[in-house]
C-alpha cells in the first residue's frame, strides 16, 4: 500500500475515534499483555470511604437500638430496626454502583455507550432502591419477599416482551448492531435508523412494497421492537471502517457485440461518475480494513465489468462499482443514463437483443 495511503489512514484513525474503536475491536490479537487503560481508582475512594462510615455508624446505631440502649418504645424499635436495615441495604446498592461507574462503565471509550450505560446503571439502582424501600413498609420481611416474589413472577409473563426488548436495547448500546443514521435492514424492513429508544427502533423506510426502487424514500416509518435483534440478522450499509457497498447495472446484449468496447465504455463511464476522489478515499478505507483481521478482502477502488452468459439469447454485461449508500440510487440512474447514450452511440458494434426475443 502507497505511503500516502497509510498515512491518511493513520490521520483518519486519530481524529475520528469510531474509527479507532472499531478497528480495535475487529483487529487480531498480536499482544496478550497489552497495556490497561489508566486506572481511576482515585475518584471512587472518597464516596466509598464515606460510604463505609456510613455503614459503620448505622451498624452501631441498629445493635443500640437492638439492645434498646436509647430507651425507645417497643412498639417503634421493629419499624426503626427494619429502617436501619433498608439503610444498609441502599448504602450497599450506592456503593456497587459507584464501583461499576469508576471500574466498568468509565473504561468504555465510547462516550454515547458510556452515557448510556449509565442510564441503565441508574435505572436499575433506581429500581433497587424502589423495592428495598417498600419492603421496609412490610412487617415480616418473608411476607415482602413472596409478595415480590409473586409480583415479578406476574409481571414477568405479563411483560415478557417488553423486558426482553429492553434487553434488546442494552444489547444495542454495548454491541452497537447499529445506532441513529445508520442505513439497515432487518427481517423485511430497510431504511435509515431514526431513533433507538428503550423499546423499540424507528426506521425511516427506504424502497419498501410502494416502490420499485430500493434507493429512495417511501415516506413512511417503520418500528420494530428490539428484542428483534437478539434472533434476526441486522444487515448493516454504514460500517465506520468501510461505509460503502458494491452496486451492479446490468444490461443484455448480443453476443454479436464487440465486448471489449462496451467493457471500456462501461468502465470509463463508472470511474468518471465515481470520481477520482472516491477512490482516493475508497482506497484509505482499504488500508484501514488491511489493519483488521479482514486480510483477503478483495476491495477495488476501480470499477470493474464482468460478462455473463444468460439462460436465454443474450450476454449479461455487468458493471460494478462503489458507492456510497445513501447516493447509491441517484448513481444507478445516472450511470444507467450515460452508458446507454454511449452504446447506442456506436449500434455496429453494440447489438441489443431484439423485442420479439426478450
Amino acid at each position: 500500500m502507497p505511503a500516502k495511503e497509510k498515512q491518511k489512514a493513520e490521520k483518519l484513525k486519530r481524529e475520528d475515534p469510531e474509527v479507532a474503536r472499531e478497528i480495535a475491536r475487529t483487529a487480531p490479537v498480536v499482544d496478550a499483555n497489552a497495556a490497561e487503560p489508566v486506572s481511576q481508582a482515585k475518584r471512587p475512594l472518597a464516596s466509598l470511604g464515606v460510604y463505609g462510615l456510613i455503614f459503620i455508624a448505622i451498624i452501631v446505631l441498629y445493635y443500640l437500638v437492638r439492645w434498646n440502649t436509647l430507651g425507645i418504645v417497643g412498639t417503634y424499635q421493629p419499624l426503626i430496626e427494619r429502617a436501619l436495615v433498608g439503610a444498609l441495604a441502599i448504602l450497599l446498592v450506592l456503593a456497587l454502583l459507584t464501583v461499576i461507574r469508576a471500574y466498568l462503565i468509565s473504561r468504555i471509550e465510547d462516550a454515547a455507550a458510556r452515557y448510556n450505560l449509565n442510564r441503565v446503571a441508574n435505572l436499575l439502582g433506581g429500581i433497587a432502591i424502589f423495592l428495598i424501600t417498600l419492603s421496609v413498609l412490610f412487617a415480616n420481611w418473608y411476607t415482602a419477599v413472596v409478595s415480590l416474589g409473586l409480583i415479578s413472577l406476574v409481571l414477568g409473563l405479563a411483560l415478557q416482551t417488553p423486558i426482553t426488548s429492553f434487553i434488546g436495547w442494552i444489547y444495542i448500546l454495548v454491541k452497537t448492531p447499529y445506532r441513529v443514521g445508520d442505513r439497515i435492514k432487518i427481517d423485511d424492513a430497510t431504511g435509515d435508523v431514526l431513533d433507538v429508544a428503550y423499546l423499540d427502533t424507528t426506521l425511516w423506510e427506504f424502497g419498501g412494497p410502494l416502490l420499485s426502487t430500493q434507493h429512495h424514500p417511501s415516506g413512511r416509518i417503520i418500528k420494530f421492537p428490539n428484542s428483534k435483534v437478539l434472533t434476526t440478522t441486522v444487515y448493516n450499509s454504514s460500517w465506520t471502517l468501510f461505509p460503502y457497498i458494491w452496486n451492479d447495472i446490468k444490461f443484455q446484449i448480443a453476443y454479436q457485440s464487440d465486448l471489449e468496447f462496451v467493457s471500456k465504455v462501461m468502465s470509463e463511464c463508472a470511474a468518471e461518475e465515481v470520481g477520482e476522489a472516491m477512490m482516493e478515499r475508497v482506497r484509505v478505507y482499504r488500508e484501514l480494513l488491511s489493519q483488521t483481521a479482514i486480510d483477503e478482502l478483495e476491495v477495488k477502488e476501480k470499477p470493474t465489468v464482468i460478462f455473463r452468459v444468460d439462460d436465454n439469447t443474450w450476454i449479461d454485461a455487468i458493471v460494478r462499482y462503489l458507492v456510497e449508500p445513501r447516493r447509491a440510487g441517484a448513481v444507478k440512474t445516472r450511470l444507467t443514463k450515460k452508458i446507454l447514450e454511449k452504446l447506442n452511440e456506436e449500434p455496429e458494434r453494440v447489438m441489443f437483443p431484439k423485442a420479439d426475443n426478450r
